[in-house]
């Protein structure tokens, strides 16, 4: 594994998903990432019998100083992203539920989303991208809680070397991968979720399994200090352009033990559960299709030809999946439906999330088919031979189609196969690529989250119900959680 780390160059061009604290190249400590101040240029000092102008030292170099381009396209990716979750997540899950739990959902999102913004800047950022000291491959250390020393004059290094954007706006983009991340598991518990319990467990979940995984997969140097220590998955090798480990995979694992835990909404598999309003979720979907733009093209940090790749293989993937979703329900149930259609866009958005920026656009296009397939079994075939109530199926299609991504990107980053390649930062160029040995990594990177996720997950959800109960009493469901939990409904006749 150490061979096959060399010979990628540590890791990483204009490409993984997101990025640690750029180190300054001049002044700060090798092992030790660090935020690069934006200063004004250093003026030369003036010796005490001036010399005449034209004998004046050389100025020294300016610091670098973000490009006003980088940050637009940053703030807007940012906006975009908040606008997937709230309403676009929202509508998509409120669709899917029965009447009576349509405002309890939109709660829900909405809540989990703004605690999770909270909790982020006070101890989250800090946690998942800073430097952890003795237990730097797993998690972070607390230097940046409560953004210490996260203003307006830091910049942060995107992955291209001396390319900066201001720290606080890489924070913020972080934020909305954090809050989504921790909404979608919204889904594996609808209609019984006791509405404090899920305000609980979220903040433990963030704390114990989004950030951890977050370090993980992506804490490094920056192209400045490309050797400095990483997270566990960075190091070995582990490809993930947006998330497709750290998001996806991450809440799928989360929302399908919670789906065990919490057990069955009352009378599933006996009385009609059908969404109650197809319309919400088709509108969902194309927000978070929208969104998905900002999620994947703005992980790449800057804009540039991999950010207009990255958009390009989030339109491509999606229709793949749509399609192929679409005409294999028409085959097998005879009749296409929108569900299938909107449900097959968001498991090739999924799909291509790690591949984003490195995956050429024809092999975006398979990858997305094949998750469009595969994720139709997941919220049926599998789902029925498990026998479990994931909701809204984020398992189904989070799960299914983030495993399909993430081992896929192994695949389609091959440059034989028109993909990027995995960019050598000791070498100043693209690395010779180890088809079997990114695959190897790329299985690293799903069976850690896997089991980190399943297993707090788990700890955490029977923690929850064991000191204040995950569900909600019978009658309450039965009535149904807008009233219930909240004392509303959304609609009014």
């Amino acid at each position: 594994m150490k061979k096959l780390f060399a010979s990628l160059g540590l890791m990483f061009a204009l490409l993984s998903p997101n990025l640690v604290l750029a180190e300054d190249p001049v002044a700060a400590p090798a092992a030790e990432a660090v935020a690069v101040e934006a200063a004004p240029v250093a003026e030369a000092a003036a010796p005490a019998e001036a010399a005449p102008a034209e004998a004046a030292p050389t100025e020294e170099a300016a610091a670098p100083v973000p490009d006003k381009g980088d940050v637009t396209w940053m703030l807007i990716a940012t906006m975009v992203v908040v606008l997937m979750t709230i309403p676009g997540l929202a509508l998509f899950y409120g669709g899917l539920v029965r009447t009576k739990n349509m405002l309890s959902v939109l709660t829900q999102v909405f809540a989990v989303f703004c605690l999770i913004s909270i909790l982020w800047v006070i101890y989250g950022y800090s946690l998942a991208f800073t430097d952890g000291g003795g237990m730097n491959s797993f998690i972070g250390g607390l230097s940046k809680m409560f953004l210490a020393g996260v203003d307006t004059s830091v910049v942060v290094e995107t992955f291209s070397k001396g390319v900066v954007i201001p720290e606080m706006l890489f924070m913020v983009f972080q934020l909305t991968f954090a809050a989504i991340t921790t909404a979608l598991i919204v889904g594996g518990l609808a209609e019984r979720v006791k509405f404090s319990a899920l305000l609980v467990f979220s903040a433990l979940w963030f704390t114990f399994s989004y950030l951890p995984v977050a370090h993980m997969v992506w804490f490094w140097g920056g192209p400045s200090a490309f050797d400095a220590p990483a997270g566990f998955l960075f190091a070995k090798g582990a490809l993930d352009f947006a998330g497709g480990t750290v998001v996806h995979i991450n809440a799928a694992m989360a929302a399908l033990v919670g789906a065990f835990v919490i057990g069955k909404r009352i009378g599933y598999g006996k009385e009609a559960m059908a969404p109650h309003n197809l319309t919400f979720t088709m509108v969902g979907a194309g927000l978070l299709w929208f969104g998905w733009f900002g999620f994947n093209a703005g992980s790449n940090l800057e804009a540039n030809g991999t950010t207009v790749l990255a958009l390009l293989n989030t339109v491509l993937a999606a229709a793949a999946a749509a399609l192929a979703w679409m005409f294999t329900e028409w085959m097998i149930r005879g009749k296409p439906s929108m569900l299938g259609a909107a449900s097959g866009a968001v498991s090739g958005l999924v799909a291509i999330t790690p591949a984003a920026g490195f995956s050429g656009p024809m092999a975006a296009i398979v990858l997305g088919a094949v998750a469009g397939v595969a994720c139709l079994w997941g919220v049926t075939g599998l789902k029925k031979a498990l026998g479990y109530d994931d909701s809204l199926d984020v398992f189904g299609v989070h799960g299914i189609g983030g495993i399909i991504g993430a081992i896929g990107t192994g695949i389609v980053a091959n440059p034989a196969l028109g993909g990027s390649g995995v960019y050598d930062y000791a070498a100043g160029a693209v690395a010779e690529f180890n088809a079997t040995g990114q695959i190897i990594s790329q299985l690293w990177g799903v069976g850690t989250v896997i089991v980190w996720s399943g297993v707090v997950s788990f700890v955490l959800f029977k923690l929850v119900d064991l000191t204040m109960g995950l569900r909600v009493p019978e009658e309450h469901e039965r009535e149904g959680l807008d009233t219930a939990s909240h004392g509303e409904r959304a609609y009014t006749m």
